[in-house]
């Protein structure tokens, strides 16, 4: 199954990867730290073997506690070497840097690296999804919806994707 960024939900991931599913969909940017001169979380190496990360400035973030958090359980990890890092300002405005890492996470860097061997899945996505959508533009106008309220504007995008549909039924 192939996705665009909107779609990424892990739980829904992991559902589908249980299901025997294969799911091609790329992580979607959560967090302000990038836009804000931080380190995003990508710059920290997660390392199997020994259950922690390793910081860009090559310091163990250890685990430390399991807690939950909105329904789901995260591991959280630190390292101590924070305060006294050469590049600490560029890392967290905290005491320390806490990386949290979801207990199902293996299953999310499954998909990345499946989609790292076959980037141009994404691309076949975009030939196969967006044409359809150009043409129903085209087709209104390139104007707004004509009616207002979610189910009118809902019915409205039905009457669109039928009558696309049925011209494409008609040409094949």
């Amino acid at each position: 199954m192939i996705a665009d960024r909107g779609y990424y939900k892990s739980d829904e991931i992991l559902a589908c990867e249980e299901a025997g599913i294969n799911v091609v969909v790329p992580k979607s940017k959560t967090s302000n730290n990038e836009a804000r001169g931080l380190f995003g979380r990508d710059s920290f190496r997660y390392v199997s073997e020994t259950d922690e990360y390793i910081c860009p400035a090559g310091q163990r973030a250890i685990w430390r506690f399991r807690t939950v958090e909105g329904g789901r359980t995260l591991d959280c990890y630190w390292s101590w070497a924070c305060s006294t890092c050469s590049i600490k300002r560029r890392c967290t405005t905290g005491v320390q840097r806490r990386i949290k890492r979801w207990i199902h996470e293996s299953v999310l860097d499954q998909v990345q690296a499946r989609l790292d061997c076959e980037p141009e899945t994404m691309q076949l996505r975009r030939q196969t999804a967006e044409h359809p959508f150009a043409t129903l533009k085209t087709w209104m106008g390139y104007t707004h919806f004509l009616t207002r309220t979610l189910a009118n504007v809902r019915t409205e995008m039905s009457l669109h994707v039928l009558a696309y549909n049925l011209k494409r039924v008609i040409n094949v």
